[in-house]
């Protein structure tokens, strides 16, 4: 793939409910690879990084979601408040300038909520080891001094200038948007107060840096206090008690789109059920126009997926549960509504097994969902090339893209 024109590499931008670069609506269809960064770190699994890009790019996908963090692990990129292994901080300069040869964009995570890739609890961990007097997972979110070594991280990513580009990560158009958190949950303080002051302070402190990119929290998506008519949308009870508020949480000032995730097996039953697909639809339906009448914003749906390993699965199942979320997103992509696009959890290459989740998608194993995905990657690509981010549906092309949006092959 030759070097891309300069001028046709933008910074991905915001207008309204919709994303767009150059003025042209950018509506994604893109996946996560979580563990990127640290399998660039390692010469033999090197190849891995290019291979996924490669193989997404092949069905059309141009956003990936990955992990600029990893806290006082194995193969750590921050070995301690502050300290970097730089061997793998060349490894994540290599991701960013790798997806830019396969034009993939990135969304960025800087931090983790769950203990995987160090997380909160590596934060805490630092903090007591430094004399702090901290209780909880949750110090993290209020603690001065935790605040200060997730500041100061996030400052460090911002300002990096990639050895192999040379371009600084806050320069660069390759980063679609930074996230806050993956799924930050602040059980300790149901009311969400706790987090609030958090994603406020977070979310500025990171435009301060970086006036350029989107900023995202990285949230879930359940529906907290501060909207008890719209709880009966989420999956469960407890799922209000978790510190988060969907419509709250996305109003804090420098937050530029909302982020939700879909996990129909791990919220309602790990038994695959009758109920998961309206319920999908009716979840995303209610985000969507949240987005668009509450918020202005556009709604990613950074997370979804099914894993092989429930009760009930198989592949033909799966291939329902992803085009029940891309039909739901063209719904509102040909109003030219919030519907913004989709991350598919996960996209593997081939030998990658040891790394599955359960959730993990082949295409070379499983071409059927291979072809669910370039179809979505077809129609967005087509729409967005023959839309101006003003027209929506009124321009001339109305009668092509409704062919192209509703015929179930191109």
């Amino acid at each position: 793939m030759g070097d891309m024109e300069e001028d046709e590499w933008q910074m991905v931008q915001k207008k309204g409910n919709q994303f767009v670069v150059n003025d042209q609506p950018f509506y994604i269809n893109g996946f996560n690879t979580y563990w990127l960064m640290v399998f660039a770190a390692d010469e033999s699994t090197r190849g891995k990084v290019t291979e996924v890009f490669q193989q997404a790019s092949s069905v059309g996908m141009t956003v990936c979601r990955t992990w600029a963090f990893n806290d006082g692990q194995w193969r750590a990129l921050q070995k301690s408040p502050s300290v970097y292994d730089e061997e793998v901080f060349k490894a994540l300069d290599f991701v960013v300038s790798e997806a830019k040869k396969y034009k993939i964009r990135l969304i960025l995570s800087l931090a983790n909520n769950w203990e995987a890739y160090g997380g909160k609890a590596q934060y805490v961990k630092w903090g007591k080891e430094a004399g702090l007097n901290l209780t909880n997972d949750d110090d993290f979110f209020s603690h001065p001094t935790l605040r200060s070594y997730y500041k100061a991280h996030v400052k460090t990513v911002l300002n990096r200038v990639n050895t192999f580009t040379n371009i600084t990560y806050k320069e660069d158009p390759t980063i679609f948007a930074w996230e806050l958190m993956n799924e930050p949950r602040c059980t300790s303080d149901p009311t969400g107060d706790k987090l609030q002051d958090w994603i406020q302070e977070m979310a500025f402190h990171v435009k301060r840096i970086d006036p350029k990119h989107l900023v995202e929290v990285g949230l879930e998506g359940f529906y907290g206090p501060s909207t008890p008519q719209r709880v009966q949308f989420n999956p469960n009870t407890y799922a209000q008690q978790v510190g988060t508020d969907f419509i709250r949480n996305h109003q804090a000032l420098g937050v530029d789109f909302a982020s939700v995730h879909i996990y129909a097996d791990s919220w309602i039953s790990t038994q695959i059920a009758d109920t998961h697909i309206p319920f999908i639809k009716s979840w995303m339906e209610a985000h969507i126009e949240d987005a668009e009448k509450n918020l202005g914003m556009p709604v990613v749906f950074a997370e979804f997926g099914v894993s092989s390993k429930d009760p009930g699965y198989n592949s033909t199942y799966r291939d329902t549960l992803i085009s029940t979320v891309y039909k739901t997103i063209l719904n509102s992509t040909k109003k030219g509504g919030s519907g913004a696009g989709s991350l598919l959890w996960q996209v593997f290459p081939d030998g990658t097994d040891n790394m599955d989740d359960g959730y993990a998608i082949v295409f070379s194993k499983s071409p059927s969902t291979a072809s669910v995905v370039s179809l979505q990657s077809t129609r967005l690509a087509l729409f967005n090339s023959l839309c101006t981010s003003k027209c929506q549906w009124s321009c001339k092309k109305k009668k092509v893209l409704e062919k192209i949006l509703y015929r179930d092959e191109l």
